[in-house]
């Protein structure tokens, strides 16, 4: 297994059609709770209008050299405005609660079966991460488990997420961040 990291733009994102609509497939055999919702959500209906409303979107995509560069994992980041957190499906949370005018959020992330536990779900994360750094006016940043995936929620945890609260009855957790700035930044000296 050689596996091959990649940043591509929001406009070759098609790449990750299949990765996303098994993300929703394997979402859908965790959840306990209207397993059903997951029927009409895919790349179609997830991932592109998610990218459509951002203001940064952050795609990366792992590839196999071995397997012919199948694409085996992906991550896609955004920053996005706050105000796009609360629409038809959900209030995903409390606006008010952030002082900043925009949002990053881990958006989706999958890693296909047979590639996890080689540490590349820690890589994609603090890819992510570094990108979400760069942008000044973000302070809180956001992950949306859906109910029934236990090994998302704890990873997430042990990255430093804390869990915020559930949404539509508990078929997503939100999880939340802070961004942490070093004391350099802050004008605080040691």
């Amino acid at each position: 297994m050689n596996l091959v990291y990649g940043v591509i733009s929001e406009e070759r994102a098609e790449a990750c059609r299949n990765l996303c609509n098994e993300l929703m497939e394997f979402q859908k055999s965790k959840a306990v709770i209207n397993p059903e919702w997951f029927d009409s959500m895919n790349f179609e209906t997830r991932m592109v209008p998610s990218i459509k409303q951002a203001i940064h979107n952050f795609i990366v995509v792992v590839k196999d050299t071995h397997n012919n560069d199948e694409i085996v994992a992906y991550v896609y980041t955004n920053v996005s405005p706050k105000e796009s957190y609360s629409n038809d499906f959900a209030t995903f949370f409390d606006l008010s609660s952030v002082k900043e005018d925009n949002v990053g959020c881990l958006s989706q992330f999958y890693i296909k079966e047979g590639y996890r536990q080689y540490g590349v779900g820690s890589k994609l994360f603090t890819m992510s991460m570094d990108w979400l750094k760069t942008f000044d006016d973000v302070e809180e940043y956001f992950v949306f488990t859906s109910n029934g995936n236990r090994d998302a929620l704890e990873f997430y945890q042990r990255k430093g997420f804390s869990i915020s609260h559930d949404i539509l009855n508990g078929f997503i957790t939100v999880l939340r961040s802070k961004r942490h700035l070093d004391k350099r930044k802050r004008g605080v000296h040691s």
